[in-house]
């Protein structure tokens, strides 16, 4: 299988899930394909919604001592919690990152699905998590954490397409070089570049997953939308779930 690698998903974690969900899917134009029962066991409930072929999911604690929990009391809820990609060869991804120091904190194994996890305290600023479904490496193929049939929940006449993601470090030369060297995505300067989007790292008072972009049909009323709903809107962008969410027509 030829290697290929691409982001896949965006994971956000919130104290409550309803209000983050019901706000980025009305304001977004997006809607909810899947919530997963399996979830629970590690004291979360979520909720995935697709944007294009590119997953946002939202998780919540519902009892103490998670570790998404203590995600949230670590960075006052601010910062995006993983960043997972897909490609050919988990493991072999995990091993090169083994090998630079940085520790698997939990492999995912639920046939066709296989994932890697890596602790997010090497990997800096978020979790990475790098998966494969056997024998779907269409992009538009089976994806089990998105549900049986993620495809029909598919929405682009509001918002087309995630396109960036933002990473903040006081050393973000530094934060792109080490991403770049886990993912195998050489950095170009303060950016990588994957086939379905891009990570820029900006200076940054600590690390974290600051901002998401999206290509979207009217930024002006998307703005009004969030406006109305309470959230902070400032020229293009509004926090929510943690995280900015940038606007680009």
């Amino acid at each position: 299988m030829a290697p290929y690698m691409r982001l896949r998903q965006i994971c956000l974690v919130a104290p409550q899930l309803a209000p983050v969900i019901s706000d980025i899917t009305e304001i977004m134009g997006l809607a909810v394909c899947y919530r997963d029962g399996n979830v629970a066991k590690y004291g979360l409930e979520n909720a995935l919604i697709p944007v294009d072929t590119i997953m946002l999911e939202v998780v919540a604690p519902f009892k103490g001592g998670t570790t998404a929990g203590r995600f949230i009391e670590k960075t006052g809820g601010r910062g995006g919690y993983m960043a997972i990609f897909c490609c050919n060869d988990p493991d072999e991804r995990g091993r090169h990152a083994n090998a630079m120091g940085v520790r698997t904190a939990n492999v995912i194994d639920h046939a066709p699905y296989h994932g890697v996890q890596l602790h997010p305290r090497d990997c800096r600023a978020a979790f990475i998590e790098f998966n494969h479904t056997e024998g779907s490496d269409d992009i538009l193929g089976a994806y089990p954490p998105a549900g049986p049939d993620w495809q029909k929940f598919v929405r682009k006449d509001v918002t087309q397409a995630l396109t960036g993601v933002e990473m903040q470090s006081p050393d973000p030369q530094g934060l792109a070089a080490h991403w770049g060297r886990i993912v195998g995505v050489a950095a170009d300067g303060s950016e990588l570049k994957l086939p379905n989007a891009t990570f820029r790292f900006v200076k940054g008072a600590s690390e974290i997953m600051s901002a998401l972009e999206f290509r979207v049909v009217d930024t002006a009323h998307m703005l009004h939308v969030a406006r109305s709903k309470g959230l902070a809107v400032a020229g293009n962008e509004f926090l929510l779930g943690g995280v900015t969410f940038r606007l680009a027509a």
